[in-house]
């Protein structure tokens, strides 16, 4: 059996389009059908059906799958009863109603304000909730609104955030934020910290929008070497020979040391994730990461078709590649999935200096299964939009490192502060300083002993494509 591909290609909108929805209208698929597609899915390809009794090959060989089906009264509600410890192990899995917007974000196109933003815990209580923007993409509603990096807002519609709330005031398409100003008493420990509304608010609007992942580049000369600063938001194919640009301009400026600022990038391409990597360490052949999938399908795949490797090229075109020795990388919470898997991969050849916090902690891949006799593009069904993002398989590295549930440690381990956060690609923003400082002389200007704020998530939570690594 070979492996299941998500399907990248351009859609041919007419036909799509036209098609889909005349066959939606004159016959819609029913919920026994939907929930057929479902079962059938998930029994075949999912990470952890070993794990489900409901999906054993031979849970119904007496009888009873009908019953079974038409059981559930949304094939949302028969996704979520067939996954594996969701609060805890498969926190990832997801269904769809509508591929085209699904196709649509894996080409790096979806509804922004054009925020991005983090949610926090509130100092001494969890319950609570503020918000902070990382970064305004250009060309948004966010940028015209005056919306900056550094911004607080602790409430949404004049309601304060909280765990309850904050989801479904988060998710709509027009809401106004309202700010407050963050005032950590002088002190780096954040349990005094103070957060205080200050009256002013913006009102922001979603619209359609392709947000390139490179968001900024610069070159510092450190002690007579160059080093190459790249800020990358997101692994999303339709940029890789951007990406690829971006480290021939780092080549052809003689960069040595490259900082690599994943803070706040969630996740997405494998292919991608290889191609970065690449571009880094060179390594060309060599084994960039291993997948194990669920026994039925682990025991059909040869030992190289789960293999993925290290390359010098991106489909016939050349990578500029800089065969470096040492990267450093900024992760945080908020760095998940295919970031992780640029610095796990990374870690048994060159050394890769962590700076931050712990990571997301994802290491589990998903494809998307639409419903057709191979659960591929080609041939679904067109009486529903129905398709489904399972976790598939899960990584390891060359050495076999995987199951990194809680995240990946930092070798220096410092957080962002919120009282002043600074400018993205400035050598005086912390993060990056703290790079800098390191490449400069060896030293560690600042390993907190203190436990940062918990950073729940961010905008990448609202959409669930934002947190993840697809095949």
């Amino acid at each position: 059996m070979k492996k299941l591909l998500l399907v990248t290609a351009t859609i041919t909108f007419c036909l799509l389009f036209t098609g889909c929805f005349e066959d939606l209208d004159d016959n819609p698929a029913s919920v026994r059908d939907l929930n057929d597609f479902v079962y059938r899915g998930l029994n075949t390809y999912y990470l952890y059906k070993d794990n489900v009794p409901d999906l054993a090959n031979d849970r119904f060989s007496t009888g009873g799958y009908e019953e079974f089906i038409t059981g559930f009264n949304s094939p949302e509600n028969m996704f979520s009863s067939l996954l594996y410890m969701p609060e805890t192990v498969d926190k990832f899995s997801w269904i769809t109603n509508n591929y085209i917007a699904l196709e649509q974000f894996f080409q790096g196109n979806s509804a922004t304000n054009g925020m991005d933003f983090g949610l926090v815990e509130y100092p001494n209580n969890p319950n609570s909730i503020f918000g902070f923007v990382g970064y305004v993409m250009p060309g948004t509603h966010a940028e015209s609104q005056g919306v900056q990096r550094g911004h607080i807002f602790y409430a949404v519609n004049g309601m304060p955030l909280n765990q309850s709330n904050y989801s479904d005031l988060l998710r709509q398409n027009n809401y106004t934020i309202n700010l407050a100003t963050y005032d950590d008493n002088g002190t780096p420990e954040p349990d005094d910290d103070i957060i205080t509304p200050n009256g002013q608010s913006i009102s922001l609007s979603k619209s359609n929008y392709t947000e390139n992942p490179i968001f900024k580049t610069e070159i510092f000369e450190i002690n007579g070497t160059k080093v190459g600063y790249l800020m990358y938001n997101g692994f999303t194919q339709n940029f890789d020979s951007q990406l690829n640009a971006v480290f021939g301009n780092f080549r052809s400026n003689n960069v040595q040391n490259v900082v690599l600022d994943l803070r706040y990038n969630p996740g997405g391409s494998v292919n991608t994730a290889i191609l970065l990597s690449s571009m880094i360490a060179g390594r060309t052949g060599e084994v960039f990461s291993t997948e194990q999938w669920n026994s039925d399908i682990q025991a059909t795949l040869s030992s190289e078709s789960v293999t993925n490797r290290f390359t010098n090229n991106d489909n016939g075109t050349p990578l500029n590649i800089l065969n470096l020795d040492k990267v450093y990388v900024l992760a945080t919470k908020r760095s998940a999935s295919a970031s992780e898997l640029v610095i796990n991969s990374l870690d048994p050849y060159i050394d890769v200096v962590h700076i931050g916090t712990s990571t997301a902690g994802k290491f589990q891949a998903s494809v998307t299964l639409y419903d057709s006799p191979n659960f591929r593009r080609s041939g679904a069904n067109p009486s529903h939009l129905y398709a489904m993002q399972p976790l598939v398989l899960k990584s390891l590295n060359s050495v076999g490192n995987t199951d990194y549930s809680n995240g990946l440690t930092p070798d220096i381990l410092v957080s962002e502060n919120y009282s002043n956060m600074g400018v993205l690609g400035n050598e005086n923003e912390l993060l990056l300083s703290v790079a800098l400082q390191h490449i400069s002389d060896n030293t560690r200007l600042s390993n907190q002993s203190f436990e940062p704020l918990n950073i729940l998530g961010g905008k990448e939570t609202f959409n669930p494509p934002n947190t993840g690594m697809y095949k």
